[in-house]
């Protein structure tokens, strides 16, 4: 896994030179109700703070997921790098998770049969009414298909934000097109149908606290989950 390796040893030299350089620096952190990703129960009550680094188009961002109510739950940590030029987007990102084929949750183990990292890249466009991303797995402890290969696990999404009784609301569509055990499909699925709408409630006459609603349904699995969370941004 000299390549996987090289990628993650490659993100970090590069989060210090964009931290160094930065234009802009963004830290918030979520608390979440529960953790769900493209129609995906990853967790309950959960912690997931924000570190990114900004500089003309080129962003270099941290994100983890830590439970507050159960001690089961799985930790995450993200490295994303991308870079963007007007409506175009293109990105790679590093998960990390504290549970997967390596049973003692090392970070610096990048063994092909044995890592908890998975490497993701994506490429999307903002047409301005809606965006599209394309999502797939390229490397690490992937998903397999119905014939226990490498899955090359990929998502797509659309999402629509627009603006309604004085909240922001994005409406998203997401599709899994190939069968993979990573998103729990067979083939083509729809796994992810959501309706998020955020509001900033004013504490102070200089302090907004963003608040969060989101129904989300997973036709594929059969589940719905309603999320709330807050986010705390200086």
């Amino acid at each position: 896994m000299r390549k996987v390796r090289g990628l993650g040893l490659t993100a970090l030299l590069l989060f210090v030179s964009i931290a160094v350089e930065a234009q802009e620096v963004i830290i918030k952190a979520d608390v979440v109700n529960q953790y769900i990703w493209r129609g995906q129960d990853l967790g309950h009550v959960s912690l997931q703070p924000t570190l990114s680094f900004n500089y003309k188009g080129l962003s270099l961002t941290a994100w983890g997921s830590v439970g507050l109510s159960d001690a089961q739950d799985t930790e995450e940590f993200d490295l994303t790098l991308a870079y963007s030029i007007k409506g175009l987007n293109i990105g790679i990102t590093d998960y990390w998770f504290s549970k997967g084929l390596d049973p003692e949750g090392r970070y610096f183990k990048y063994d092909a049969h044995g890592t908890n990292h998975v490497f993701e890249a994506n490429i999307g466009y903002d047409f301005g009414l809606a965006t599209i991303q394309w999502f797939t797995n390229f490397t690490g402890n992937d998903g397999t298909n119905k014939d226990d290969k490498r899955a090359y696990s990929s998502y797509l999404e659309v999402a629509m934000p627009f603006k309604f009784i004085k909240a922001d609301w994005i409406a998203t569509v997401g599709v899994v097109p190939f069968a993979t055990t990573l998103y729990g499909t067979s083939g083509f699925a729809v796994t992810n149908l959501s309706l998020r709408a955020t509001k900033d409630i004013k504490v102070t006459e200089t302090f907004t606290v963003p608040i969060f609603g989101q129904i989300t349904s997973n036709p594929c699995a059969q589940k719905a989950y309603l999320v709330f969370g807050i986010t705390l941004q200086p």
